[in-house]
């Protein structure tokens, strides 16, 4: 088993919180961090129809069977439980009690935000960091090649493929839940527009174009890329809005969550494809960017990441606003330091005021060192940025 960070969020959570909610995208490791964290509680799953049939029937006898409280897993298949489970909670509000898990996010999430307001505290699980990797020893030392296996954990506890189980992921999970949330008649529509939100991967998002390539009307476009999103496939980083002059570009960025899954929609299958397909620098920027992401959502943070560029090419890879400080991070996927590499930190310091010592620069070597007082910080090294974690 490997430990997870978000363990230590979920036992503060239940020291204050009677109910906690972990929430994610499939095959991310809820069940097992639920298990691991709280092993003395029962569990049941909801995806068995009998356990989903006896709490949408008897939720009273249910909860009472349980009177120390338990782990119910996919708890979106019986949403109606969900105001019985509020009654419970006002009735003896013991920190701790219960822990929901749920692949569904928009379900999900829709549910406890309507009955449990208040009681629950929720967190989001996206597949393994590199440091839990590495603290496991079973980082790859390579990035690109660990940009091909992925991040989820899967791939790293079975003898398989990853190319193979990305393909039974897609088939088994992406396109039938999300197609059912969406309701998606087309599905060969449905698969090429999840394949051209991999190929725009750490690029300006273009609805408008995205929907005409794909034969779609904006409005539907603008629907399931926000399915995608809440169900933690990929991640839209807004722009960061402050007045550093007026030519600001306000556009959002995409980003898909776990590389492996990108290289699978793209077809890139060897480490010699992906070194030199075009994409290999927006899909190394998605992958840093997801990596800040988890170490925010295990930490018990929300996002707030945020982009910035103009319409002269100076841009920002990911902002991080914390209070009075904003900490600007470039990515690159070259391995060998370049002086231009540090052009985007030295136009945003020029532009913002923002200190050499609030900016990092994340690339695919392994030296770490500072340069002109900005830091410059291996790829497998993201923790250590101040504000990607607490």
């Amino acid at each position: 088993m490997i430990t997870r960070d978000a363990a230590k969020t979920l036992l503060r959570y239940a020291r204050g919180f009677p109910v906690i909610c972990i929430s994610g995208p499939r095959q991310a490791g809820k069940t097992t961090l639920a298990k691991m964290t709280f092993p003395d509680k029962p569990y049941l799953s909801l995806e068995d129809p009998d356990i989903a049939h006896l709490a949408r029937t008897d939720p009273r006898g249910f909860l009472a069977a349980y009177p120390d409280g338990l782990i119910l897993d996919e708890a979106q298949y019986a949403p109606e439980f969900f105001i019985w489970l509020k009654t419970a909670v006002d009735a003896l509000p013991e920190p701790g009690k219960y822990i929901i898990t749920g692949s569904q996010q928009f379900n999900l999430l829709e549910k406890v935000t309507e009955s449990l307001a208040g009681r629950a505290a929720l967190l989001t699980l996206l597949p393994f960091t590199v440091e839990e990797l590495k603290n496991a020893g079973l980082q790859e030392a390579d990035p690109f090649a660990l940009l091909l296996k992925g991040l989820y954990p899967p791939v790293y506890d079975r003898d398989l493929s990853p190319m193979d189980w990305y393909s039974q992921y897609l088939s088994l999970y992406v396109e039938r839940d999300i197609r059912s949330l969406l309701n998606v008649k087309d599905l060969a529509q449905f698969q090429l527009f999840v394949k051209m939100c991999a190929s725009r991967t750490g690029q300006l998002l273009n609805l408008s174009a995205l929907a005409a390539d794909c034969g779609i009307t904006h409005n539907t476009a603008k629907s399931w890329i926000g399915v995608l999103e809440t169900s933690g496939i990929m991640y839209i980083m807004r722009p960061y809005y402050r007045n550093y002059g007026k030519r600001l570009v306000k556009s959002p960025k995409i980003h898909f969550l776990d590389p492996g899954l990108t290289c699978r929609l793209l077809g890139i299958r060897g480490r010699e494809q992906l070194f030199i397909h075009p994409l290999r620098g927006n899909i190394f920027e998605s992958f840093i960017v997801s990596e800040l992401l988890k170490h925010r959502f295990n930490a018990g943070l929300s996002a707030d990441l945020y982009s910035w560029s103009d319409n002269t090419k100076n841009e920002i890879d990911a902002l991080i606003e914390d209070c009075t400080t904003i900490t600007a991070i470039e990515i690159k996927s070259g391995q060998t330091i370049l002086p231009e590499f540090l052009n985007g930190l030295k136009s945003w310091i020029k532009f913002s005021g923002s200190s050499a010592k609030d900016c990092y620069l994340v690339y695919a070597g392994n030296i770490n060192m500072t340069q002109q007082d900005m830091h410059i910080v291996s790829w497998d090294r993201i923790g250590e940025i101040p504000t990607a974690n607490i």
